[in-house]
């Protein structure tokens, strides 16, 4: 298995795995660590697509690297505004 491979098996495995932690609603940190894993998936895409040429895949996973770091800041850094009833 070269490392190409490797690469995208990865972000395949972890993709999924992310998908099901996010989609479970187990509260923040875990939906939180699920967007972690994604954003180590799209890394791996990026990396195993600019390896092969396929920039509409290494295009789409910067996009997602972005929307992933996105859930990362807003389920593990951002503390959430306490609800108040008006």
């Amino acid at each position: 298995m070269n490392l190409v491979e490797i690469l995208k098996w990865y972000a395949s495995i972890s993709g999924i795995i992310a998908a099901f932690m996010v989609s479970l609603d187990l509260g923040r940190r875990i939906t939180g660590w699920g967007f972690v894993l994604f954003v180590t998936s799209s890394i791996a895409w990026i990396c195993g697509a600019l390896m092969t040429k396929d920039e509409p895949l290494w295009t789409q996973n910067i996009v997602l690297f972005g929307i992933n770091c996105l859930g990362i800041y807003r389920y593990l850094i951002r503390r959430k505004k306490p609800v108040h009833d008006d």
